[in-house]
């Protein structure tokens, strides 16, 4: 199984943890889901998976996919408390110290996140798909490289996908 996995275009805040919360995205939204769309246009697909979070939902129906599966296990990491604060004044010390496995208050860790990612790729597998496009997250692209053996959890964000970036793995 082929999966095109795309993160949704840039969002209209800055200097914010934004997390699950639903942000608007840059007034650049239409320019940037064109190339996008474009990009997409001559990849067969059997299905199309999306995170409910609008950024990744308008940017699937932008690309002219009508039946899109929503999943909640494609959703950002929640960041629980810090969600909507500024970056600069997150107390992030105790965090930081092991953020695989600590949580934002009320919130989730990366490890969690990884889970559900992963418990959504298990899932899929069984099915007799032969391409699939998912739309969704940094963070969720993050838990995909893990998945595939591209890096590992404490790796993963050493590297992030741009916004509107399509990366292409084999299941």
């Amino acid at each position: 199984m082929r999966i095109h996995i795309v993160r949704h275009t840039a969002v209209g805040v800055n200097g914010v943890c934004y997390g699950q919360t639903d942000v608007p995205l840059k007034d650049t939204f239409e320019q940037e889901a064109e190339i996008v769309k474009q990009k997409l246009k001559d990849i067969p697909c059997d299905v199309v998976f999306s995170s409910p979070l609008s950024r990744a939902k308008k940017l699937a129906e932008y690309c002219g996919y009508s039946d899109i599966q929503l999943y909640d296990r494609l959703k950002e990491l929640h960041f629980g408390d810090w969600e909507m604060k500024e970056w600069d004044k997150i107390d992030m010390s105790e965090w930081e110290k092991d953020w695989i496995n600590n949580p934002a208050p009320n919130g989730e860790s990366f490890q969690q996140m990884y889970e559900r990612v992963a418990s959504f790729l298990d899932e899929i597998k069984k099915e007799n798909y032969s391409s699939v496009v998912v739309f969704a997250h940094g963070g969720v692209i993050n838990c995909f490289k893990v998945y595939f053996g591209e890096t590992d959890l404490k790796g993963a964000f050493d590297k992030l996908a741009g916004y509107g970036e399509i990366l292409k793995f084999e299941l």
